[in-house]
């Protein structure tokens, strides 16, 4: 159900943000091949919570709800960060990132919001612009708290919120074992999913369904599917009760680089392209 009290579910979620900030530098110390990715990936989220804190201290933007969650970003608010986001990019940006920057920084303000609005309006699985996640995410994020729950006995594949794709699965504990979620890539919510089940196609026998991890990576895999040949990256939080999914997802790479070289795809890319 909606939130009575939108204050506190916007604190609980600065707090959030908060603790992907730290996660990113905790990991960062302990991983060193992923330290260059985390380091910029906390830059990220320092400007991502920024977005977050200033659209959640307009609560009447609650007032909003009725109506599709994508239908209800108002691209005005976005864009006034956009110039922020290019600084940032082009100062710690890979040098992809960067090109792709200044290309976007060359368009009139015109053209920027068109490239903006373009994202909103596509299908989820053609959304994949780094800087119009950017700076969607974080606002999408806070409109998705004030959304009615998940409906009971929900499976579907999609974001029961916004309609976007999963960029990841997440175990949690419950009971004497875990129960899996979807993390959406476009809003952040999660979800309940059966554990036995793709999340792109559908197939349900386990024999087809091939999980792989690393041995030095506790508590992160890949769930693949051998009917259709996608997988998402799990984080399992019953092994790693510290781990936070939208961190540890892009932390470890190396399993991503590992799927596609046995030739499955991503169902979503995460924010880092990976």
């Amino acid at each position: 159900m909606p939130f009575d009290n939108p204050g506190q579910a916007g604190t609980a979620r600065r707090s959030e943000w908060d603790r992907r900030i730290r996660r990113t530098s905790d990991l960062a110390e302990r991983y060193s091949p992923a330290a260059e990715i985390l380091t910029f990936y906390r830059h990220v989220l320092e400007f991502q919570r920024a977005i977050y804190q200033e659209v959640s201290s307009r609560a009447a933007l609650f007032d909003t709800v009725p109506g599709g969650l994508r239908q209800q970003l108002d691209a005005t608010i976005c864009m006034r960060h956009l110039p922020a986001l290019l600084e940032l990019v082009a100062h710690n940006g890979t040098k992809k990132l960067r090109q792709d920057g200044q290309e976007l920084q060359a368009l009139s303000p015109e053209q920027q919001r068109a490239t903006l609005e373009a994202f909103l309006a596509s299908p989820p699985e053609q959304s994949h612009s780094f800087f119009a996640r950017a700076l969607v995410q974080p606002y999408a994020e806070w409109l998705a708290a004030a959304y009615p729950a998940q409906p009971p006995g929900s499976s579907g594949s999609a974001c029961p919120v916004c309609g976007g794709r999963p960029q990841a699965a997440v175990l949690r504990p419950e009971g004497d074992g875990g129960k899996r979620y979807l993390l959406c890539s476009f809003c952040l919510t999660e979800w309940e999913f059966r554990r036995v089940l793709c999340p792109s196609c559908g197939e349900e026998n386990h024999q087809k369904l091939p999980r792989y991890s690393a041995e030095d990576l506790k508590g992160i895999r890949v769930e693949a599917c051998d009917t259709c040949h996608f997988y998402v990256k799990s984080i399992d939080l019953t092994v790693d009760g510290r781990a936070v999914p939208l961190v540890d997802e892009v932390a470890f790479a190396t399993l991503d680089v590992w799927a596609t070289e046995h030739s499955y795809k991503k169902v979503q890319p995460n924010l880092m392209g990976f």
